[in-house]
């Protein structure tokens, strides 16, 4: 979806007191731009539901896509969040520990290995985008109203979410990556040992490799095994060492 801005104020460069919430759209629909302060505005008016998705593309100071104090008031509130980050959030183990802890508060945290586009959508009613700044400089956020944009942003949500998987806080990793034993597993699985035969080669139960799938598999966001193999490489984790001896 692309979408023009007449005119855009660097979000980090506007140090006036943001917009009212209720003013945050001008005459005609047009979107405005907003600060940090003023998502923060506009997020705790939040009555119902927020939907957050990111593609973990733009800067982690952007406005958009960023967890945010306000999130956990929100929840303590009682308003109801779903998030939609991509899988490889769940190996940055600063990001990780936040959509962690954004799920013990009672977020609904998932994620897909590609996420479409960042936004944020307020009780259904308002979305908040990313606008591209002007001469390199980092964008605000256009604040959207129209029905047909909000529509079309909640829309594409819920077509993806049902296919999500579930993040919680155990899924987050201590560290970067996998241990050491984990890699292990992994290069054992790839090269062909059954799940008795890792075992011998660990000196581990079965039952304990089966239970490091599963936590290996949930902290990659894999839907399967061959898939946290895929994973695995591609973050250069897997090792081969054990399966060549």
């Amino acid at each position: 979806m692309t979408i023009q801005i007449e005119s855009t104020v660097p979000h980090r460069y506007v140090r006036s007191r943001p917009p009212h919430p209720s003013t945050a759209m001008g005459r005609g629909g047009q979107p405005v731009l907003s600060t940090h302060a003023g998502v923060d505005a506009t997020l705790a008016t939040a009555s119902r539901d927020v939907l957050i998705t990111s593609t973990l593309r733009g800067s982690p100071e952007g406005p958009i896509g960023m967890l945010r104090r306000v999130d956990h008031e929100n929840l303590r509130r009682g308003v109801r969040y779903r998030v939609l980050f991509p899988d490889r959030a769940r190996t940055l183990p600063g990001l990780a520990s936040r959509l962690g802890a954004l799920a013990i508060a009672g977020a609904e945290v998932r994620t897909v290995p590609e996420v479409p586009m960042d936004a944020t959508v307020v009780d259904g009613a308002l979305a908040m985008l990313p606008s591209d700044g002007r001469d390199g400089r980092p964008g605000g956020v256009a604040m959207f109203r129209l029905p047909s944009v909000v529509s079309t942003i909640v829309e594409l949500f819920e077509r993806i979410w049902p296919s999500a998987v579930s993040l919680t806080a155990s899924d987050v990793p201590e560290g970067a990556g996998l241990t050491e034993r984990e890699r292990e597993l992994l290069a054992l699985l790839s090269a062909g040992c059954t799940d008795e035969s890792a075992a011998v080669r660990l000196g581990i139960s079965v039952r304990t490799v089966r239970r490091m799938m599963s936590a290996i598999m949930n902290r990659l966001g894999a839907r399967s095994r061959f898939q946290a193999g895929i994973k695995a490489a591609e973050g250069g984790w897997l090792v081969t060492g054990p399966a060549q001896r």
